[in-house]
């Protein structure tokens, strides 16, 4: 990487990965540099599914290791995905492992709460869609002797800044995913914390994206071989993502494209109204106190299920071909991609063949056809979300920006920019830890608000336009 620039690590954590990046920033210069990938996989328990905490953990320190055999760090900064959390006792010990939200220990946990409290009110004080793996309803899964012991909260970034500097504290792009937050007043929503029969106490501070948590403990400097400071970046993936949107206007929707599909636009005010409450839309915190009006869309999971399935009887199944065979497929049949049917793990094929029987559908077989099935599909779905957005929140979009892994996948990129009748600009696929890096370049000094990022970005990294046919 050139020299002339200054040094940070970016520990992205996914759910099915993570990864830690080094990034160097400077004038006219954001480049990235994949230093460590690592697996990512829950484990089965007494309990039920849950994080492998300890696993994260070496794989995220063996990363910063290498980042700092590369480069002076100026700082570390964490996101992951949303929602999942671990409790602490009041000596600050873990009660138990953080449990996986596709989890099904929250079966029918949603509607109880919401008959108790009223959907209305829920939302009018989240303004957030209702999900079943949502914070609130995990908590009201918790054993009660667990809640009782339990001092703090941590969702999953925090609990790893934890156990960096032994500081506590949550972030905002990801309290606000909790169904337990409220985005008016940047607060937890104590008021319904009461109301759901939740500890108030294991809600703590808030800290600001951009605050820093302190230097590492003297502990993990010996792991790492250095002690930077850790700051609190928009500690939510997707909020570092649309961070990393190189948007030069706010006429725009993004598609951050993975697991999941978030699929949105950024507003300065949340909508909490009962049309956007029916089309389950979420109001989730971006950076610098804007909002993600979004809905979830089952992205790319579903081909990453058929995917794991398919390489049982072949494994040496690669994806490239696979999506060069479903570009030669004719138009088929489209699926619900986010019918609730397809979110547990299993076998995708057998249940998207289900799904398409019960509605009377012919169902693809050949694994290129369930492929531009999906892609067909899941481009609908963006559509859908986008017009929807931008019907409800009333804000124009003129250009798509699709970040994150889906913008490697042209046959998607195409497919949604048809569907959608706007040009889609693909691109970076880094967008996460980008938008990671550039929280922390903003704490140094080195960078300033939204417009610039976003003006540094367009100008550094790699981007596809495609248009509608």
């Amino acid at each position: 990487m050139k020299t002339g620039s200054s040094a940070f690590a970016a520990v992205d954590l996914g759910a099915s990965s993570g990864r830690v990046l080094l990034g160097r920033i400077g004038r006219d210069r954001l480049e990235t540099k994949v230093v460590h990938r690592f697996d990512n996989e829950p484990t089965q328990t007494r309990d039920g599914l849950c994080w492998d905490l300890e696993a994260l953990w070496s794989g995220m320190l063996t990363g910063l290791a290498a980042a700092a055999r590369c480069a002076d760090l100026v700082s570390i900064g964490i996101d992951s995905w949303a929602v999942d959390y671990g409790l602490l006792d009041a000596s600050e010990n873990l009660l138990h492992q953080p449990f996986h939200y596709r989890d099904g220990r929250t079966d029918g946990v949603l509607e109880r709460v919401r008959d108790e409290l009223g959907a209305e009110h829920i939302y009018a004080r989240t303004g957030l869609a209702f999900q079943p793996f949502n914070t609130i309803y995990q908590l009201r899964s918790e054993p009660p002797a667990r809640l009782a012991a339990a001092a703090h909260l941590l969702l999953i970034p925090d609990l790893l800044n934890h156990r960096l500097t032994g500081r506590l504290g949550t972030e905002p792009t990801n309290a606000s995913t909790t169904q337990l937050y409220d985005p008016d007043a940047a607060a937890w929503a104590e008021d319904l914390i009461d109301a759901a029969r939740l500890p108030r106490r294991i809600f703590g501070p808030l800290r600001e994206a951009g605050t820093s948590f302190g230097p590492v403990t003297a502990a993990c400097a010996g792991g790492i071989g250095a002690r930077p400071p850790v700051v609190s970046v928009a500690s939510h993936d997707t909020a570092s993502a649309v961070a990393g949107v190189p948007a030069a206007g706010a006429e725009f929707a993004y598609i951050s494209c993975g697991t999941w599909s978030l699929v949105g636009v950024e507003l300065e005010r949340p909508v909490k109204t009962p049309e956007g409450m029916a089309a389950n839309f979420t109001n989730e915190v971006g950076v610098e106190g804007t909002i993600r009006y979004l809905r979830h869309v089952m992205g790319l999971w579903l081909l990453q299920e058929c995917l794991r399935e398919w390489r049982r009887d072949d494994p040496a199944l690669e994806l490239d071909g696979l999506l060069a065979a479903a570009s030669d497929e004719p138009r088929g049949v489209e699926i619900d991609a986010d019918a609730s049917e397809f979110l547990a793990p299993g076998d995708m094929p057998a249940r998207i063949r289900s799904h398409c029987e019960q509605r009377g559908l012919e169902p693809p077989i050949a694994p290129p056809a369930v492929t531009r099935c999906i892609l067909e599909s899941l481009a609908t779905a963006h559509a859908r979300a986008i017009d929807d957005a931008a019907r409800l929140s009333g804000r124009r979009v003129d250009v798509v920006h699709l970040v994150g892994g889906g913008a490697r996948n042209a046959l998607l990129c195409r497919l949604t920019a048809d569907a959608c009748g706007r040009p889609v600009v693909a691109g970076p696929v880094e967008a996460t830890a980008i938008g990671n890096l550039l929280v922390q370049a903003r704490a140094a000094g080195l960078v300033g608000g939204r417009a610039e990022m976003r003006r540094l970005c367009r100008r550094t990294q790699d981007l596809t336009t495609y248009r509608p046919r």
